[in-house]
This record gives C-alpha cells, sequence and structure tokens, in this order.
C-alpha cells in the first residue's frame, strides 16, 4: 500500500513543480483530475489530439519517478438539463479513452443523478420513501436513467481497458454501499467505488464495516477524515446543508487525516483494506476548511506514511 495525492489542492502550480513537492513528502503517486468538479490543472483532455503534448506529459511524469493512480473527472452525466449533460460526458468519455493511451486503469466518477421526470431542469436526490411520489421518482430514474446509461458506459469504459470508480457521494444516485453495489449489480464488475471513507462518516456509517460489505468492488481509495460536532447533530441531523464554511454551526466537517480519527483508527483501516484485497494507493484528498491546503497536505502525509502497511506479508511456516 502507498500514499498518493489528489493534485486539485495543488492547482495553483504547475505539473513539474507538484510532482517535486510531493517526492519531499515521500510521495510518487499522484491522481489527476481532467475537468467537471476536480477542474483540469495538471491533465489536459487536449493531449488526446496533441502526440506532443502527449510526449511531453508522460515525460513529466516519468522522469520524475511518479505513477498516476486515476484519472477523476467526477461530474454528472445524468444531468436533466442537456447542455449540462453533453459536457459532463464529454469530459467523462474523453477521460477513458486519456486513461487508455496513458495506461492508467482507473477513472474515479460520479454516479450522477437525474431530474424527477424527462420535463426536469435539475437534479433530483430522493432520500425518503413517502409520501409515495418519491419512489415513484426513484423507480423512474434508476430503470428509465440510470441503468440504460451505465450498461452503456461502464461497456465503453471496458472496451478501452479502463475500469470506473464511483466515489459514493450523496446527491447522486450511489451515495453508500446498497446504492453502489446495486449500480455494479446493473452495469458490471467494470463498476466499482472510490472509496472515501469520509463520506460513510457523516451518514453514520462504520466505514472499517463498509469495506467488508464492498470487498472486491473497492477500486481506488480516498485518505480523508470527517469530524462530528455533537453538540450540532441534534438540531441539524447529518443532512446539513449549511456552507462547509460555516464550521461552528455545522454537524460534522470534513477534515485531514488524523484531525477527525487518530491513528489506531487508521490503522485498522488499511488492515481491513488489505484484508479484503485492496493493497493499493491511499490517494490524499484535501478539504479540511480549518487547515491552508499547505498544511493538510504536510499533516496527512506525514500521517499516513507512517500507518500505511508497505510490504507484503512472508509467508507463515504453517501455510
Amino acid at each position: 500500500m502507498r500514499v498518493g495525492v489528489f493534485t486539485p489542492l495543488l492547482s495553483q502550480l504547475p505539473l513539474d513543480v507538484v510532482l517535486k513537492k510531493l517526492k519531499s513528502y515521500e510521495i510518487q503517486t499522484v491522481e489527476l483530475g481532467t475537468g467537471n468538479y476536480p477542474g483540469d490543472a495538471h491533465c489536459k483532455l487536449s493531449m488526446l489530439e496533441n502526440p506532443a503534448e502527449l510526449a511531453m506529459f508522460k515525460s513529466t511524469i516519468e522522469d520524475n519517478g511518479f505513477s498516476i493512480s486515476a484519472l477523476s473527472c467526477h461530474g454528472n452525466s445524468l444531468h436533466p438539463d442537456k447542455a449540462v449533460r453533453e459536457a459532463m460526458l464529454k469530459t467523462s468519455r474523453q477521460t477513458i479513452l486519456l486513461a487508455e493511451k496513458l495506461g492508467v486503469k482507473t477513472v474515479v466518477d460520479f454516479s450522477g443523478c437525474p431530474g424527477d421526470s424527462p420535463a426536469a431542469t435539475a437534479p433530483n436526490w430522493v432520500t425518503c420513501p413517502w409520501p409515495p411520489e418519491y419512489l415513484k421518482v426513484l423507480d423512474w430514474q434508476w430503470n428509465e436513467v440510470v441503468a440504460p446509461f451505465w450498461v452503456e458506459h461502464a461497456k465503453f469504459a471496458a472496451d478501452h481497458g479502463v475500469r470506473i470508480a464511483i466515489e459514493m457521494h450523496p446527491g447522486f444516485v450511489a451515495y453508500n454501499p446498497e446504492t453502489l453495489l446495486k449500480l455494479r449489480s446493473i452495469a458490471g464488475s467494470n463498476v466499482g467505488c472510490n472509496y472515501d471513507p469520509s463520506h460513510m462518516f457523516w451518514q453514520n456509517i462504520d466505514p472499517i464495516a463498509a469495506v467488508r460489505v464492498l470487498g472486491d468492488a473497492i477500486f481506488h481509495v480516498h485518505a480523508k477524515d470527517t469530524q462530528i460536532y455533537t453538540a450540532n447533530l441534534p438540531r441539524t441531523g447529518v443532512l446539513d446543508t449549511k456552507p462547509y464554511t460555516d464550521e461552528r454551526n455545522r454537524s460534522w466537517i470534513f477534515r485531514t487525516c488524523g484531525y477527525g480519527h487518530d491513528a489506531e483508527w487508521w490503522k485498522e483501516f488499511v488492515s481491513t483494506l488489505r484484508m479484503f484485497g485492496y493493497d493499493d494507493v491511499l490517494s490524499i484528498e484535501h478539504e479540511d476548511s480549518l487547515l491552508s491546503p499547505e498544511e493538510g497536505l504536510t499533516k496527512a502525509s506525514k500521517f499516513l506514511n507512517e500507518i500505511v502497511i508497505k510490504e507484503q506479508p512472508a509467508a507463515a511456516w504453517w501455510v
């Protein structure tokens, strides 16, 4: 297992400077955004049409001794607004094609969320089964929009030797292990998850227990923590819509690794990941509003590098 970094937190710096900085933190693996919500500061899809640009990019990565754990294009390819939907889908498909050219096996994305009907203009995330029209909306979304799209999109990725890791995130149709596995059962084994424990914490899902539920559906892992504020939780519950920067009044906020849960928790987390077959990257994603990107990266990289299990276990004498 190794520590990596999702680079949008350093989007103000050019790629070569980012790589040199990360190497000083004993990190040699990056996850790169290609557009949609993460932006494309360090990985341009224009490389698909520019062999010279692609060659220079590969050289920058390789000459600095780095590997790419994933390309990420988190977006909503099911958006009911046609212009938004087509733009995000184009980015997603081009990201798959670029991953193929770069030999990157994993593309990270969201599942997306449709509206409530063909006439909708905004996504509609259904969170309860009553009144009964909500279940009708949910059935329509999955049967008429989600399933047809993901069967086709998963095949497109598989045809290009790429797998799709869905980040389970509230606001989209696949937001917890149950809905992720439902999507996987429809789209096939080429769809799995980008596992971010921070999104489990604030839904009151034990992230370690959920590893056992997800098993080999875990394709990629984000290293991010969440802190629950029990003083505010009775007033708001976990579905808190206040801005992330309103830390004093929120029921939870995202934290740098180690600031929500201690080293003992993270040791058990990485051990359980390995137990269930995941022995790849922990990609640091900085979204801690109480720490600067530099502080978050410094603290998270030091914290995780002391925790990850880097060596394969030797065969036991009794095996």
